[in-house]
C-alpha cells in the first residue's frame, strides 16, 4: 500500500533494512537517489544553472549525487559544503566521485535566474537552521531562487511539518519510497511545493517490515470497506441515522447534517427534534422524517422503535447539560436484538458539552459493546476537550490526534486544511486534498451527516471517518469558488458515483 507514511525514524530503519537485505547498497540507493533529484532538475530547468548544497549526512551524499550527474548533463554546477563527512561513509564516497569541486557553504553566492538544490538537511532535522544554513535560505529568498529540496525542505520538521525557524520554501520537493507526515500537515505542505515520490529501490516488503500505522487518507486506504447496497436492499438495511435538531432558532444544521446522511447511503434519516422546533422543521424537510425528542425517555423511545444504526448530536443543537444527557444515552444504549449503534458523531455543541466533564464521556465511550465514538472538533473544540494535548507544543498534530483518540477511547476527526484522523490503536490518516472553499458555516455539519450515513451503512468507524473527510473534501474542491454547505450534499453525488464504480471494478468516470 503506498499511501504509509513514514517518520524520520522509521525511513532511517527502512534504509537500514534495505540495506542489509540487499541487494543494493547503500550507495546505490543514494545514486538513485540523486537520480530522481537530477531528473525532476533537468525536466523542469534543463538550460539554468545550478547551486547544489550540501550537507554533512546523506542528503548531502545525494547532493552530490545531483552535481555530478547534471555535470555529466553539460549543466553549469556549483556545488557549496556544509559540514565534514564521515570518512568511509556513501555521502563521503558520493563526494569523492563528484567532479565538481565544492566551495564552503560560508561562501555561498547565486544569481538571479539560477536553481537550489537543497540537499543540506532534508526531513531529520530537529532543530532551526543557524549560521551558514540560514543564510543560505536568506540568500534563496531575496533572489527569489526556485528551490528543488531533496527529500524535505531544511528547515521544516519531517515528523510535524512545522517550520523549525528559517526554513527553505521549495516549488519541487523529491522524497523517495514513501512520503513523511512532515509533506502533509501544514505548514510544510505548502514549503514542499511539488511533491515527486520517487523508487530508489526500497520495496514493499521492506516498508511492510516496519508496521506502519500512519497513512496518507486517500480511497486506497478505505475503498474496500466503501459501502455498495445489495440488489435486495431496503431502506432500513442501509442503515437509519438519527440527528438531533436545536431550538426552532437553530434547526438548519440538524438538517444539513441529516440530508448529508442521506445523500451519502443511509437509507432512512430522521430528524430528532424539540416540540417547540417541529414547526421549523416539517416546513423544510420533505425526503427526511421527524420525531419529536425533548428528553432521554424520547430518545430511548426512539432507539428501541426504529433501531437507528448512527447518530449525529452537536451540530446546531444547544451546549450544556441535555446535550450531555443525550450524549450518554445513546453510547448507554443497550445491545439491540439485531445488533448495536454503530456510532455516534459528536460535533460542536455536543463536543463543547463536555469540557467540565471530559472523563465521563470517555468512561462512557469505552464501555463494552458501546457505539463507536467519533469526534469531529476544530482547533478551540479540541482544546476545550483535551486542553494538555492542545497545550504540547513538543507534539506534531499526528501525535496530538493519536494521543487524544487514546485517551478518549474514541475516533477523532482533529478538523483543519490538514484533517487528521486518529484511532484508539494508533492507526491515523493525514487528509491532503482539502479545499479553502470548505471554510465556510454549516460544512461541519455536512461532514458529520456523511460520517453517520457511513457508519449506518456498517462502514468501520476508523475507515469511515477517513471516506467522510476526503468525500467531503473531494466535493468541496470539486464545487470550487461560491459554495456554501447548501451546496455540498448534492456536489457529494458525482464523488460517491466514482468510488462505487471504483468499487465495483468498473473504471471511474
Amino acid at each position: 500500500m503506498s499511501n504509509e507514511l513514514l517518520s524520520p525514524a522509521e525511513m532511517s530503519e527502512a534504509d537500514r533494512l534495505a540495506i542489509a537485505t540487499g541487494p543494493l547498497a547503500g550507495i546505490d540507493l543514494m545514486r538513485n537517489a540523486g537520480a530522481a533529484v537530477a531528473s525532476a532538475v533537468l525536466g523542469r530547468y534543463p538550460a539554468a544553472p545550478v547551486h547544489v548544497l550540501c550537507g554533512p549526512g546523506n542528503n548531502g551524499g545525494d547532493g552530490y549525487v545531483v552535481a555530478s550527474l547534471l555535470h555529466d548533463s553539460g549543466v553549469d554546477v556549483n556545488v557549496w559544503a556544509s559540514g565534514s563527512l564521515r570518512a568511509g561513509s556513501d555521502a563521503a564516497l558520493a563526494a569523492l566521485e563528484c567532479p565538481v569541486e565544492p566551495r564552503p557553504l560560508s561562501a555561498f553566492a547565486a544569481e538571479a535566474g539560477a536553481i537550489v538544490v537543497d540537499a543540506l538537511y532534508g526531513a531529520g532535522l530537529s532543530k532551526p537552521l543557524a549560521g551558514d544554513a540560514a543564510r543560505a535560505v536568506e540568500v534563496a529568498t531575496e533572489l527569489n531562487l526556485p528551490v528543488v529540496a531533496v527529500d524535505l525542505p531544511s528547515g521544516v520538521s519531517g515528523e510535524s511539518g512545522q517550520s523549525l525557524g528559517q526554513a527553505f520554501r521549495a516549488r519541487i520537493t523529491v522524497t523517495f519510497a514513501r512520503k513523511k507526515p512532515g509533506h502533509l500537515l501544514l505548514p510544510g505542505r505548502e514549503m514542499c511545493g511539488e511533491l515527486v515520490l520517487a523508487d530508489i529501490g526500497i520495496g514493499d516488503g521492506i516498508i511492510a517490515q516496519l508496521e506502519p500505522r500512519a497513512f496518507e487518507n486517500t480511497p486506497s486506504l478505505w475503498i474496500g470497506n466503501f459501502p455498495i447496497p445489495a440488489v435486495d436492499a431496503h431502506k432500513y438495511r442501509r442503515g437509519h441515522v438519527g440527528v438531533f435538531s436545536g431550538g426552532p432558532s437553530a434547526t438548519g444544521a440538524a438538517r444539513l447534517s441529516a440530508l448529508a446522511a442521506a445523500r451519502s447511503g443511509a437509507g432512512a434519516v430522521t430528524v430528532l427534534s424539540p416540540a417547540n422546533g417541529m414547526q421549523v422543521n416539517a416546513a423544510h424537510l420533505t425526503s427526511i422524517m421527524l420525531r419529536k425528542s425533548d428528553n432521554i425517555a424520547d430518545v430511548q423511545k426512539f432507539i428501541g422503535d426504529r433501531r437507528p444504526s448512527a447518530l449525529v448530536l452537536g451540530p446546531g443543537f444547544g451546549v450544556g447539560e441535555k446535550a450531555r444527557d443525550f450524549g450518554l444515552a445513546v453510547l448507554g444504549a443497550e445491545q439491540r436484538q439485531d445488533g448495536r449503534i454503530d456510532g455516534l458523531v459528536l460535533d460542536a455543541d455536543g463536543i463543547t458539552s463536555f469540557r467540565s466533564t471530559p472523563d465521563v464521556l470517555f468512561e462512557a465511550a469505552r464501555r463494552p459493546n458501546a457505539p463507536a465514538l467519533v469526534l469531529t472538533p476544530h482547533e478551540g473544540e479540541f482544546a476545550r476537550l483535551f486542553p494538555d494535548i492542545a497545550k504540547d507544543k513538543n507534539l506534531s498534530k499526528l501525535a496530538r490526534a493519536r494521543t487524544a483518540a487514546k485517551r478518549a477511547g474514541a475516533m477523532i476527526v482533529y478538523k483543519g486544511a490538514d484533517t487528521v484522523i486518529a484511532a484508539p490503536d494508533g492507526r491515523a490518516a493525514i487528509n491532503s486534498n482539502g479545499a479553502p472553499w470548505l471554510a465556510t458555516a454549516g460544512s461541519g455539519d455536512v461532514l458529520s451527516g456523511i460520517t453517520a450515513g457511513l457508519l449506518a451503512q456498517g462502514m468501520p468507524a476508523f475507515e469511515a471517518a477517513c471516506a467522510a473527510v476526503w468525500i467531503h473534501a473531494e466535493a468541496g474542491s470539486r464545487f470550487g469558488p461560491g459554495l456554501i454547505a447548501e451546496d455540498l450534499p448534492l456536489a457529494l453525488v458525482p464523488v460517491l458515483r466514482e468510488l462505487t464504480e471504483t468499487r465495483n471494478g468498473a473504471a471511474p468516470r
